[in-house]
C-alpha cells in the first residue's frame, strides 16, 4: 500500500516541485500567457474531451452534483461562524469554500481512483469553476459577481460535452481527438503553474495561517461526513469527495484577493501554507480513502 500510495502522491508533487524550481531559477518568466492559454484553451477542451469519453447522466448524478455543491458551501457557512484576528470574513470564507480543484484535483484524483471516474471528477471540477465565479466573487465584491460564470469557457465547454456526448456523430472524429490532445496538455500545464505561482510567495503570519488551513480542513472534514449521511452516493464517489475537501486552497483565492483589494497578503500566506501542509494531508486522506471506502 505505501509503494502504490507513493505512485500516486509523488508524480504529482514531483511536477508541482519542478515548476518550483524553475519559477525560483527565472525570477522574471512570466507565466501570464501559459496560465492564460490553460485557462481559456487546454482546460476547456480537457473538460469536452472527458465529458465525450466518459457520459455522465445528469439525472443519475444528481447526488453528485447535489454533493459536490453542498460540500462547496458548507464549509463557508461553517467558517462564516468564526472569527480570526485580523482576516476579514470574506476572505477568511472564501478560501475555505474553494479548494485546489484543478491544479491537484484532477490529476491526483484520476492517479488514485482511475481514469474511469474523469466523468465524475470533471463535474466536480466544473461545479468548483462554476461556483467560484459566481458566487466567489459576489462574496468578495457584491458588484463583480453575479454573472461571471457566463464568461468561463469551462463551463460552457462542459455544456456541450454533456449535450454531445451521446450524439457524437453530429461532429467529425478529428474534433474530437484533437480536443483530447488540447486536453491532454491542461492537467501537466497546471501542476508545472502552479509551482511557479508558488515559488513566487512568502508566508507571513505562520501561525495565523496555520490555524485557518486547520479550520478549513475540520470544517472540509465535518461538510463530508454531512452529505455522505444524507445523500445516496456509492463508494467511488464518496472517495472523490473526501479528497476534494480536504484540498489546499486554490491559488485562484490570491488572484482574486488581489484583484479585489482583500487582505491579498494574508490570502498569499493562507493559500502557500495550505499547499505546504497537502503534502502531509492528502497522502494520508488517499491512504483512508483506498483502504476504508
Amino acid at each position: 500500500m505505501f509503494l502504490t500510495l507513493l505512485n500516486i502522491v509523488v508524480p504529482v508533487f514531483a511536477v508541482v516541485a519542478v515548476g518550483f524550481a524553475f519559477g525560483r531559477r527565472q525570477r522574471h518568466a512570466d507565466m501570464g500567457f501559459v496560465n492564460l492559454a490553460n485557462v481559456v484553451v487546454f482546460c476547456p477542451a480537457l473538460v469536452f474531451s472527458a465529458l465525450i469519453q466518459n457520459p455522465v447522466s445528469v439525472t443519475e448524478s444528481w447526488p453528485l452534483i447535489l454533493a459536490g455543491v453542498l460540500t462547496i458551501v458548507l464549509p463557508g457557512l461553517l467558517l462564516a461562524l468564526f472569527r480570526f484576528r485580523g482576516l476579514e470574513r470574506r476572505t477568511l470564507v472564501v478560501a475555505g469554500m474553494f479548494r485546489n480543484a484543478g491544479n491537484i484535483g484532477i490529476p491526483l484524483m484520476m492517479l488514485a481512483y482511475g481514469a474511469d471516474q474523469l466523468g465524475a471528477i470533471i463535474i466536480l471540477f466544473v461545479l468548483s469553476n462554476l461556483l467560484h465565479f459566481s458566487l466567489g466573487l459576489f462574496i468578495l465584491s457584491k458588484d463583480a459577481g453575479r454573472w461571471q460564470w457566463l464568461k468561463n469557457p469551462n463551463v460552457w465547454a462542459a455544456m456541450l460535452g454533456v449535450l454531445l456526448a451521446d450524439h457524437r456523430a453530429m461532429l467529425p472524429e478529428f474534433i474530437y481527438t484533437s480536443a483530447d490532445l488540447l486536453g491532454q496538455i491542461a492537467v501537466p500545464l497546471m501542476l508545472f503553474a502552479l509551482g511557479v505561482r508558488l515559488s513566487g510567495g512568502e508566508v507571513g503570519d505562520l501561525g495565523m495561517a496555520f490555524r485557518v488551513n486547520l479550520a478549513y480542513l475540520l470544517a472540509g472534514a465535518a461538510s463530508f461526513a454531512l452529505v455522505a449521511w444524507l445523500l445516496p452516493l456509492g463508494n467511488d464517489w464518496l472517495r472523490l469527495l473526501a479528497l476534494s475537501v480536504m484540498l489546499p486552497p486554490a491559488v485562484l483565492n490570491y488572484l482574486l484577493c488581489e484583484q479585489y483589494r482583500c487582505q491579498p497578503d494574508r490570502m498569499a500566506s493562507i493559500v502557500l501554507l495550505g499547499n505546504a501542509m497537502s503534502v502531509v494531508t492528502i497522502p494520508l486522506v488517499v491512504y483512508l480513502t483506498l483502504t476504508y471506502l
